[in-house]
Parts: structure tokens; sequence; C-alpha cells
């Protein structure tokens, strides 16, 4: 089994979708992804949350020169339906791939225009900036206040380039800052986890992307279900290709995350 999906994987791989110019498999039957995905990676096997401690205040690591210490909130992992107030390792593997993918050149962040969706703590957000980005981190309204803090914290002195945060909620009406002018990047980590939230991303992603915005997307694998769902909604709209490891920071990899690039059709 193994060895059939490492050589269907080989298939309709390009170089280069949108902006991103390292290589992904497009991805044509959203069945067969996810099958690939759960034969090749294997999630269950592995370590979770290799890269964070979720039960502490605070996480550093270095990026782009720099050691950043992000705050976290553990005990908001109590309130249902609250993720966000703390690294998942999805975040940590985007924000060190575009530290990467500059460095490789497969990918050019500065002077361009990035919107970050659900930035949680802000991370993934904060090493875009440090890359040479024109950053916009969102998240809903009560999750601002540690996102404000990270920010603050973390992007002082000599930044390439900036950072805002501003309130987003999925599925409304996108306000002219967001749009004008589109983004040229939209990046997001650990954004699909539930149908009803998949259908108000799709929405705002179609909103917010224009032909020439590529957005980045990392996850944790932990539900096939909804993962196909979200598969099944953006290729729509989208040309959506995955990304593999072999493309990610060497040093940040893990079979729990997947990574996807998508361009408007």
């Amino acid at each position: 089994m193994a060895a059939r999906a490492e050589a269907t994987e080989e298939e309709n791989v390009v170089l280069g979708l949108g902006s991103y110019k390292g290589k992904v498999r497009v991805v044509s039957d959203c069945e067969e992804e996810i099958m690939l995905l759960w034969a090749i990676q294997q999630p269950i096997y592995s370590k979770n949350n290799a890269f964070v401690n979720q039960s502490s205040l605070q996480l550093n690591i270095d990026a782009c020169g720099r050691s950043l210490s992000i705050l976290q909130s553990p005990s908001s992992l109590a309130t249902p339906g609250v993720t966000g107030a703390v690294m998942w390792d999805s975040g940590i593997i985007l924000g060190k791939f575009l530290e990467h993918s500059v460095e490789s050149e497969t990918l050019s962040l500065r002077g361009k225009n990035v919107v970050e969706l659900g930035s949680g703590c802000g991370l993934v957000g904060c090493i875009a900036a440090l890359l040479g980005a024109r950053v916009i981190l969102t998240d809903l309204p009560d999750r601002l206040k540690l996102l404000k803090k990270n920010v603050e914290a973390n992007l002082y002195g000599n930044v390439r380039g900036s950072a805002i945060v501003d309130e987003l909620t999925w599925g409304d009406h996108l306000d002219r800052v967001f749009t004008n002018p589109l983004p040229d990047f939209v990046f997001g980590s650990d954004v699909v986890y539930s149908e009803g939230a998949v259908k108000d991303l799709i929405e705002t992603l179609v909103e917010l992307c224009g032909k020439l915005t590529t957005v980045v997307l990392a996850g944790e694998l932990r539900n096939d279900a909804i993962l196909e769902y979200f598969l099944e909604a953006a290729t729509k709209e989208f040309i959506v290709g995955r990304v593999d490891q072999e493309q990610w920071h060497p040093d940040y990899c893990s079979s729990r995350v997947a990574m996807y690039v998508l361009v408007k059709k």
C-alpha cells in the first residue's frame, strides 16, 4: 500500500504555483489526496506537539536572526472553541517554512502585502514582517489582546516589514483595509477544524483573494473527513497544491502536519 501510494504521490507534481516557486503536488482527486496523506505520513504514529509546549506561558524560538518570545494563554484551552491562545506545530512549521523559502529563493516577501487569517499568538505574521512583508494579522475580537502583545514584544527595532492587528470574522463582508489593495499572500495555520469553519473560511478566501494572490495554509492532520470537506470546497474555486515536506525547513517537519498552496482558478 505504501509503495503504491508513493508512486501515486509523484503524479501531478509541478514546479511552482502562484508566487511560490517550489514543487507542489496538484490535488485533482480529494478522496485520493486524503488516502495518500494518511498512507504516507501516517499521522497517528507521529509525536503530537513536537515543537510546542501548550502548558507553558511562553514559547521561545529563533527566527530571522532574532529570538522570538511568544506569549501563550494555556488556561484558555478550557474554553470550548478557543485554540488560538496557544501555539500548535502547524504554526511553527509554517513560520519556519516561510523563513526557509525566502532563504532558498522559492518565495519573496519583501514589500508584499500579507493577510494572516486566524493569527492566534501571531508567530507566522511576525516572521512574515521580519522577512519584509506588510502584514495584517487577524483574528476574532476577543483574541486580539494576546495577539497585539506578541506583535509589540517581538517586532521592535530594525524590522524589514511592518505589522498591524485587526479583527476579521470569517464569513463577514470584508472591510476595505483587507481588499484595497488585494493581498499578495494570505497565510493561515490550523484554520481547518470544523465543517462550519470551512464554509466561512472559503467564503472569506474567495472575497480576499485576487488572481495574483497566493494562499499558503498549514494544518494539523486530525480529522480526515473535515480535511476532505475543505479540499472539496477549496478545489471548486482554487487550484490546490500540497507542498511536500522536502520543501519545508529541514529542522521543522512533522507527519502530523500538511501544507497547501492555493491560487484562484
